[in-house]
């Protein structure tokens, strides 16, 4: 067994820090909303629920996307947390925001364009925005909850894979 490797996180070592958040397993979501060109669309694995009364959760996009700008001054969005065979979804969305302009999709209450056949799905409206470093924080309270079961897509070590539990 290799020895652990202990840093003070500064700008020369910042792929470690990297590899060390990498090493916490998250699920994978996508995070939809409306654009002028129809559905926009970003791979995340920075979701986390925050509270159940009020019922909020959060979500986390960099700051030098260039989908930022419309995912944070959405009112309205929809995250999906993705089910085990949608890893192609997952990075042609992380590849192209744009991926998605032209699906059939449907609509959520808000007019959010929203993802079938996820294990979960929250339609959001926007709680909260706060700067953090080179992201911020998007609190959203839940408006409408759905899931279903099924095994999730995991991010661990850098990359996306299943993770059979069923």
């Amino acid at each position: 067994m290799s020895q652990p490797q202990s840093f003070v996180p500064d700008p020369d070592n910042g792929r470690a820090l990297r590899d060390a958040f990498g090493l916490f397993a998250t699920g994978v979501t996508i995070v939809t909303t409306t654009g002028p060109r129809g559905c926009v669309a970003i791979t995340a694995n920075s979701f986390s629920s925050v509270s159940l009364d009020p019922p909020l959760v959060l979500w986390s996009p960099a700051r030098a996307s260039c989908r930022f700008a419309l995912f944070s001054e959405a009112e309205h969005y929809a995250i999906h947390v993705l089910e085990a065979g949608q890893q192609e979804l997952a990075w042609t969305v992380a590849k192209d925001g744009a991926a998605l302009a032209t699906a059939d999709l449907a609509q959520n209450a808000e007019g959010v364009p929203v993802l079938e056949q996820c294990l979960a799905r929250f339609d959001c409206r926007r709680h909260a925005l706060h700067a953090a470093g080179d992201h911020a924080i998007v609190v959203g309270e839940v408006l409408h909850a759905t899931m279903q079961p099924g095994d999730p897509l995991t991010f661990f070590g850098g990359r996306v894979a299943r993770l059979d539990i069923n």
